[in-house]
């Protein structure tokens, strides 16, 4: 295997990972609070330490995929009326625990359960800010979040909803569709925004991604392409050099 094969097979690899990012983004493009995962990658160069090698041709360019990446950037906000819909405008997480621990999301679709906790989609309960369970009693009807966050019923305050950040979201390890594991210490948001009755809609662009991913394909048919034609020359090659002398 000569070092094009190489070279071609170091882009298949990179183009193939690429491929599973972007059709995960498009698969998640309707799910709230999602954030898109993006693809690090570089070239890097081998040189050629064979005195024979033609000019120009001293270094060998290899597509090396480094590490993905989530792209934090806010999901647009809409509204839904729905009471126990939260959006976040701005930085922070919510904070739910789960039978694993405590995660953090974007996804502030949550409801009530019969016992008056609540929880997401999962069953994972909301936390306050001192780490409780948000606990509404069976004769709240009417709920009203304020905009930092405190719950208040037609009988009186029932708790404040905690947001917190991490000083580097990259440490954010994504776990699911819409759930983060933090892997550094967490602390309260200096300022917290909630809007309720919305929430936060992925921030994956739909168009942006289809278009990567006819580009993401379109690249790996070509250099496909260049690893069959690379094969048929070897193997012409050695046939002519195998073949016997006529006589």
């Amino acid at each position: 295997m000569d070092n094009t094969t190489y070279i071609a097979l170091s882009r298949i690899d990179v183009l193939t990972r690429a491929l599973d990012v972007t059709a995960n983004n498009l698969a998640n493009a309707n799910t709230d609070g999602y954030k898109a995962t993006r693809q690090l990658f570089s070239e890097y160069l081998v040189h050629q330490n064979d005195v024979h090698t033609p000019a120009g041709e001293k270094d060998e360019a290899y597509t090396q995929d480094k590490a993905t990446y989530q792209d934090h950037l806010q999901g647009a906000l809409r509204q839904t009326g729905n009471p126990t819909d939260f959006a976040i405008n701005g930085e922070g997480y919510f904070t739910v625990r789960t039978t694993q621990g405590i995660r953090l999301t974007r996804n502030g679709q949550f409801h009530r359960r019969l016992d008056g906790t609540v929880v997401d989609g999962s069953g994972n309960p909301i936390l306050d800010n001192n780490g409780r369970h948000l606990v509404l009693q069976q004769q709240d009807d009417v709920l009203s979040v304020a905009s930092d966050g405190t719950i208040s019923t037609e009988n009186g305050m029932v708790g404040t909803i905690g947001l917190v950040t991490v000083d580097n979201l990259q440490t954010l390890v994504p776990e699911g569709n819409y759930l983060l594991r933090p892997t550094a210490r967490t602390h309260a948001v200096a300022r917290p925004e909630i809007r309720q009755g919305m929430l936060e809609s992925s921030n994956v662009n739909p168009v942006s991604e289809t278009t990567k991913l006819v580009e993401i394909q379109r690249d790996y048919d070509l250099t496909f392409q260049l690893l069959q034609t690379e094969s048929t020359r070897n193997m012409n090659a050695i046939d002519k050099i195998t073949a016997e002398p006529m006589s």
